[in-house]
């Protein structure tokens, strides 16, 4: 399959990276600039939403390692959330192999308005206030629709996928947003290893344009890990809020990639 690279859609690469991946990883919807960035180099949609895995995938195993390197992961609650997270992330990518994407547009653009609303309205809801007790799935075995629905969308398309992740550990099981984003890190690289599986599988990942892209979104992982243990909750609520409300723009232009 043909595709361009020179020294300024390389560059393109590597900066659309380390911004997805910074940005990816203390909140979502990194995406939006990665698979825009994959599709300059001329290669068609669904190979664009493919390859973008490999980074996203690279990404999210730095985060995790970062977090944990400082005891924000929660261990015990790996593999409990993993469970329903990897079953949905297998149904999405199923779909996003085989079927067109044109109700996804509306969905992202609801989920980034509602997401944002919320925030602005309820803040505990989705950054619970320090001290507040977390809950396991056993607890509230609700979480798990949630968690399930996050992995279909995840599956499907990465865009924004970090934030539907955000409310339901945040919304769901009361983590801290340290603690979220570090096992949001964990169910990400899970259900987007499956995702690659089965793209890898249908032959549509290009590996050099996709590990390129994936020097970028490591870089900017272990950037975002580190602004995240330096900083206040309240400046992490903020940021997420901003970015939400950037995504909310960025869907109205973003055409999903399947």
């Amino acid at each position: 399959m043909e595709y361009e690279l020179s020294l300024l859609t390389v560059s393109a690469l590597l900066v659309a990276g380390v911004i997805g991946g910074f940005v990816n990883t203390l909140a979502g919807g990194g995406s939006m600039l990665t698979v825009p960035a994959l599709l300059f180099l001329g290669m068609p949609a669904d190979v664009a939403n493919a390859t973008n895995r490999v980074g996203v995938l690279l990404q999210s195993l730095t985060g995790a390692k970062g977090f944990h390197n400082n005891d924000y992961l929660d261990t015990g609650a790996i593999m409990p959330v993993l469970v329903p997270t990897m079953l949905g992330a297998l149904v999405g990518a199923l779909f996003a192999s085989y079927m067109p994407v044109s109700l996804l547009k509306p969905v992202l653009l609801g989920t980034m308005v509602t997401m944002a609303l919320v925030m602005l309205i309820f803040p505990s809801v989705v950054a619970p206030p320090e001290g507040t007790k977390s809950y396991s799935l056993k607890d509230r075995p609700q979480a798990a629709f949630a968690l399930f629905a996050a992995g279909v969308y995840g599956g499907f398309v990465q865009a924004g996928v970090g934030f539907i992740l955000i409310a339901a550990l945040a919304g769901g099981l009361r983590y801290d947003l340290l603690r979220t984003n570090a096992l949001k890190m964990v169910c990400t690289a899970a259900f987007c290893a499956v995702a690659l599986a089965v793209f890898i599988f249908r032959g549509q990942v290009l590996w050099v344009p996709g590990l390129i892209l994936a020097a970028g979104t490591v870089t900017g992982a272990l950037l975002s890990v580190k602004f995240a243990i330096n900083v206040s909750q309240n400046t992490i609520k903020w940021l997420l809020f901003v970015m939400v409300s950037i995504a909310c723009g960025g869907a109205l232009f973003y055409e999903p990639s399947v």
